[in-house]
This record gives structure tokens, sequence and C-alpha cells, in this order.
């Protein structure tokens, strides 16, 4: 009797435990399907917002400045100052730069701060809530490699610059042109790319509109750089296989 119990106890966990394993893993196939599905039509369909937007205009009650713009329409001018100051080796990495993140782990203390790449920092705005997680870092990473996988360095680019945050609810380079220098993103000039570039750590302290002496400097150590890789000409960079 006690025999039989057991083995019955026995047989019912095991049924348990594969229930349990099966439920995970139809979980995990739908969650990479359906992830895989979302960035790969999002290679060609523009989305309405993102994540961070939506947040804001949650927090806020109203809506924010944004317009999207494609890359064409968007001044190289502004599209070399951002990657020179968040991330000059974009072209050549496939969305970590892991040199930059013993970098930061060794000036840190071991704390992961400020080497997030350009494709990190579009898959955490477009994709993900705000907030310092594992979770939120793994699925940070895992956004981030199928954006590398499906999308070209233009798209990605194209993406980080309609989305990221330039001011108090002003997100992406049309709306920033507009509100900060009456201007279109396409004819941003490279002090104004600069200046906008220089505000993407902390747009809610560091401000455009009254740019302090420590941002003036900023921009103008982002002119340096954008000249040390050559001007625009680095976009080219943009089109040569990884």
């Amino acid at each position: 009797m006690i025999n039989n119990r057991s083995r019955g106890a026995v047989g019912l966990m095991s049924r348990l435990f594969v229930s349990i394993f099966k439920t995970l893993w139809y979980l995990l196939v739908a969650f990479v399907v359906g992830t895989f599905g979302i960035v790969l039509c999002l290679k060609w369909v523009d989305p309405p917002g993102s994540a961070v937007i939506m947040t804001w205009e949650l927090d806020a009650g109203r809506s924010a400045k944004h317009r999207w713009q494609p890359l064409e329409k968007i001044s190289p001018q502004l599209q070399i100052a951002v990657i020179a100051s968040e991330d000059q080796k974009f072209p050549e990495h496939f969305g970590f730069d892991f040199s930059s993140i013993k970098s930061a782990l060794t000036e840190n203390d071991g704390r992961l701060r400020g080497a997030s790449t350009i494709s990190q920092q579009v898959a955490k705005n477009l994709f993900l809530w705000n907030g310092r997680s594992y979770v939120r870092k793994a699925l940070e990473a895992w956004y981030t490699l199928l954006m590398e996988l499906l999308w070209t360095k233009q798209r990605i680019l194209e993406m980080y610059l309609n989305i990221a945050e330039f001011g108090e609810g002003v997100y992406g380079a049309q709306a920033a042109a507009q509100v900060f220098f009456g201007n279109t993103a396409l004819n941003l000039n490279a002090r104004q790319s600069a200046l906008l570039a220089t505000v993407l750590p902390n747009p809610k302290v560091m401000l455009v509109a009254r740019p302090s002496d420590y941002v003036n400097k900023r921009a103008s150590d982002i002119s340096r750089l954008v000249w040390q890789l050559g001007g625009t000409g680095y976009l080219i960079k943009l089109d040569e296989p990884q």
C-alpha cells in the first residue's frame, strides 16, 4: 500500500514537473516568436512613439512634442554628433561595446553605468520601462541583439534620433529642432547639433534652451570629436558590413 502510494506520488510529481516544463517552454517560444515578429515589423513600420514617451505622457497628463522624420530628413550634422557623443564605435560593434563596458565596470566599482551603446538605448527606450533590474537588463540585451540582427545601422540610428529625449516632453530631432531653434531637423547646423547631443544623457538637467558653461564646453568637445572622426564622412561607415 505504501509503495503504491509512493509510486503514485512520484508519478504525480513527474506529471506536474512535465506540465510546468511544457508551459514554460511554450511561453518562451511565444516570447521569442512574438518579440522577433515585433522587431521585424519595425524594420519597415515607424512606431507612433515609444515606451518612454508613453510613460511620460501618462505621468504628465498631456501629449509629448514628437514628430517622426526619416533619416534622410535629419541633418547629417546631428547624426554624427550623437555618434561622437554617445557611441563612437556604433558602425563597428554588434550592439555591445565590450571595451566600454569593461571600463565602466572598473571606473564605477562594478556598477555598469555610461556604457550603453546607441543600440542599447533604442532597445530600452522603445520597448522597456524605466528603472534598473536584472530582468530589464536581460530584456534590453535581447532586444538589442534582435535589432542588430534584423535592422540596418541606419534604421537603428533613425529610430534613436526619433525617440531620444532632448528636453522635458520633447522627443525626437524634429520636435527638438522646432522647439529650441525654430528650425527643422534637416537644417540643424553643427553647433545646434552639438548642443542637442550634449544634453542626451540628462535633458532634464542639461538644457538646450539655457545652456550652462558645462553644456557649452561639452558641445565644443563634441564638435572636436566630430572633427577627429572625419566629420559627416564618417557616416559612410554605416553602410559597411560589420
